[in-house]
């Protein structure tokens, strides 16, 4: 299944959300491809990010990594940079963004 969500980054923390992303521990990327995640794409457009999720089954890949100490920190992290944030409870399986069109 495919996935798109729309998270924000805090203005003055776009270089430092960069700069972690550019630098994802090998334990976290393990974690989510263990979870059923084959492709997770981020676009920036200002302080908007749009994520696209290719994963198995998008509610399992929250519980699994809402449950990962590792995704914990990770999520603390970036916590701290963005103003809008990935939801890993259960209430986050439906925060993904509607299909409007489709070729």
């Amino acid at each position: 299944m495919r996935i798109a969500l729309h998270t924000r980054v805090r203005g003055m923390r776009i270089e430092e959300y960069e700069r972690a992303h550019a630098a994802v521990p090998a334990e976290l990327t393990a974690q989510i491809r263990a979870a059923g995640v084959t492709g997770w794409t981020i676009w920036r457009s200002g302080t908007d990010l749009f994520h696209v999720i290719d994963c198995d089954d998008y509610r399992a890949m929250l519980a699994t990594l809402a449950a990962s100490p590792v995704n914990a920190a990770w999520q603390a992290r970036m916590a701290e940079l963005l103003d809008t944030p990935h939801d890993y409870s259960a209430a986050g399986g439906d925060a993904a963004l509607p299909v409007v069109w489709r070729l």
